[in-house]
């Protein structure tokens, strides 16, 4: 029996189930920061079939959360000097994430000392009892993701993996640890990060991810622009070469 079908899943992440959850974030230096951006792309995402959105920030939250009906995951990100862990790092942010109308609450659940003296188990903890809300485990490692299971996590993602120095930078999604949760864990495992193709998406539904987020090969245009631009200027350097080599024979 497949073990997802066994699993205890939360009322709030039944919705989700294989489905496409979009990232919809702006930095404050990337064109459509802002708000109102923000809406218009979780209902662009909503139109294209979206299951869920993923937002950060109070204000984009509170937004999107009036722009569709759909689950919001929330996160805050805020750097906390002295500490990595930027993803919703304290009990405060992860309130203010709820207060916005976030359904579920993601933050980074890392082995990493976090701020205000907890642990992320113990994080994990804080914001589920004082929010009622269901936590997702951001993680990067099998062993993050074994701690945060045990500590009461609804559901782990694949969030932070390649961008820690627990773990190895990959160039796509790191496929071998979206099995290795998989096979391991009675809690839903979320594949995200670098997931650029649908091919990439099915490929991580078949190694058992309960869904999948995708945030900046959909949201974030200029790099969208970039993948292309890339490629284009590969063929025009090649061409320049080979113009190059038949004007020196």
């Amino acid at each position: 029996m497949d073990i997802i079908e066994i699993m205890e899943i939360h009322p709030f992440l039944t919705p989700l189930k294989n489905g496409l959850i979009v990232s919809c974030q702006a930095l404050e230096d990337e064109p459509l920061h802002g708000s109102a951006f923000m809406a218009a792309m979780a209902r662009a995402a909503w139109l294209g079939g979206a299951v869920g959105i993923r937002a950060n920030t109070p204000e984009d939250i509170a937004a999107v959360r009036q722009a569709v009906d759909l689950p919001v995951i929330g996160i805050f990100k805020q750097i906390v000097p002295g500490y990595e862990p930027y993803i919703t790092p304290t009990l405060m942010t992860a309130l203010q994430v709820s207060n916005a109308g976030a359904d579920i609450i993601a933050l980074d659940a890392t082995l990493r000392p976090h701020p205000e003296g907890r642990s992320a188990a113990e994080l994990i903890g804080a914001v589920k009892t004082t929010t009622g809300k269901p936590v997702i485990a951001d993680v990067d490692s099998v062993e993050a993701a074994q701690a945060a299971a045990q500590s009461g996590a609804n559901a782990v993602s694949t969030t932070l993996a390649g961008y820690t120095r627990a773990s190895p930078r990959r160039e796509g999604p790191d496929f071998e640890l979206i099995q290795a949760l998989a096979n391991q864990l009675e809690i839903p495992v979320f594949a995200e990060g670098r997931i650029n193709t649908p091919e990439e998406a099915y490929h991580a539904l078949e190694l058992g991810a309960f869904a999948i987020v995708v945030g900046g090969a959909i949201t974030r245009p200029q790099l969208i622009t970039r993948r292309f631009t890339s490629k284009i200027e590969k063929f025009t350097s090649s061409q320049f070469s080979r113009e190059k080599g038949a004007a020196t024979k």
